[in-house]
This record gives structure tokens, sequence and C-alpha cells, in this order.
């Protein structure tokens, strides 16, 4: 079982990074998304990993429990980089193997498409780590705030949110254990195709799920033991408030995104 999964967790620490307020941080990285999309070669994407290794070295993160976050799905990765490379179709043929055809553009897009989802993760990743999941929450409910005004509940939705991304590696350890527990009872995961494999997953899942929702049926009768009533006359003992680093790195953030928009017409 891969524990290598930091999306959902936090690291604390008192660099800048930590104390910006997370409306700031939520937009980071809506604007960091569209920007890779937008990116159309090498130079853009460079210049956005450029971009998030300086935000990772301000945030005093260990860079390498940033990167570990992408071992957890490696296999996509993998498996994007396969199908782009072998199934892209271009002009410039570098090789073909029978009926697979390897192109210069199916390359060229398998390297867009393995960087993108590779920043992506490591962006969200740095999200999370460096926003406790109050903030988290209070950021991504202000939001959703203009559609409270067409009835939409803006407060449960980011709650929702905040602790279906908190259980991620809740949920991985609790696998771990039932796997290693099965293990030492005789279970084999490693032998067998793929069916045979897929069939010694369910003695794993049937204990995850009843400990999911074992886990879901606590977590409400806290909620609930404490008075929670989602947003109704709810007070705040922290106040988000806009501070003069927001507005710096709104700046830094500008100009970073007009240097890799830029690199389009390079």
């Amino acid at each position: 079982m891969n524990l290598n999964i930091t999306i959902g967790q936090y690291y604390p620490a008192g660099s800048i990074i930590h104390s910006l307020d997370p409306r700031t941080k939520l937009t980071a990285l809506l604007v960091f998304i569209l920007i890779l999309f937008s990116a159309t070669n090498a130079i853009g994407y460079i210049i956005a990993a450029i971009g998030l290794c300086v935000v990772i070295k301000i945030s005093t993160v260990p860079p390498k429990f940033m990167l570990k976050g992408l071992r957890g799905v490696m296999f996509i990765i993998i498996f994007t980089v396969v199908l782009n490379t072998f199934f892209v179709p271009g002009e410039t043929v570098l090789f073909q193997v029978g009926f697979l055809r390897v192109t210069l553009e199916g390359v060229f897009s398998a390297a867009r498409m393995a960087s993108r989802l590779a920043l992506l993760i490591i962006a969200s990743s740095v999200l999370t780590l460096t926003t406790s999941p109050i903030e988290l929450t209070d950021g991504i409910e202000y939001a959703l705030k203009p559609l409270k005004r067409i009835g939409v509940p803006a407060h449960e939705i980011a709650m929702m949110m905040t602790i279906a991304l908190r259980f991620i590696p809740t949920l991985m350890e609790e696998a771990d254990r039932i796997m290693k527990a099965q293990i030492s009872r005789g279970a084999d995961f490693e032998t067998g195709n793929l069916v045979q494999k897929a069939k010694a997953v369910i003695p794993l899942l049937v204990p995850l799920f009843i400990s999911a929702f074992r886990r879901a049926d606590e977590l409400a009768m806290a909620m609930e033991a404490r008075c929670y009533r989602g947003d109704e006359n709810r007070t705040r003992m922290k106040q988000l408030k806009m501070v003069k680093v927001d507005y710096i790195f709104y700046i830094a953030l500008l100009c970073f995104s007009a240097c890799v928009l830029s690199a389009r017409f390079i």
C-alpha cells in the first residue's frame, strides 16, 4: 500500500505562505491551474515549475515531503505518458512497432501532459500543506458565498470538501493497517493474474468501508454533541482579513502569470 499521499495533510510552520489568507492561496491555485492549461511550449512549463519551486522554498516545507506525493499517482502519470506517446497522431514518425506508432508530436504531448499533472498535484499539495482545515473551510466558504443568494448551502459544501480532503490520509493509513493484518494471516496481494488480484482486494475493501462509515458516524455524533448547526448563527473566532503580504503576493502572481502567458509567443 502506497502511503505517499500529501494532499489532505497539514504541515505546521511559520512561513509567509502559511500566513497568507486562505482566499489568496485558493485564488493562486486557480490561476496556476488556468495558466498551466494555457501554456503551449516547454518555456511556459519551465517558468511555472520555477515559480512553484520558489513558493515551496518560501513555505519551508521539505521538498522531499512535497515530491513524495507524486509517488501515489505515478501510475496515472505513466499511463498518461504511454497513452499520449503511442496514440497521439502526428506527421513526424520516430519509429513504429506493428500498429503502434510513436510520433514526435506524441512525445511532446506526453511530456506536456506529464508535466501538467505533476505540477497540478504538487500545487494542490502546497495548498493543503500550508493551510489549516479551519482556514481552508473558511476560504472555500467565502469563495462560494455568492451562491448563497440562490439557496446554495455554501458552508455545508465547504465543510464536506474539507472533511473529504482530510480523510484521504486517514483512510490510506487504515487501509495499510488492514492490509498488513491480512498479510500476517496469509493473504496474498502480489501473485496471480489481474482477476485474482482484484478478488484479493475485496477482503480489504469491506473492512475499509466499514471503518470509513464508522468514522463518519463518530464524526457526525461529535459535531452534533457540540451543537453544530451548520451556518446558522455561526460566528468565527478569527475573521479573514487581507493584509499587506496578501496584496504583494497578488502582484507577484500577476507578474508570474504574465511571464507564463508571454511564453506562448516565443
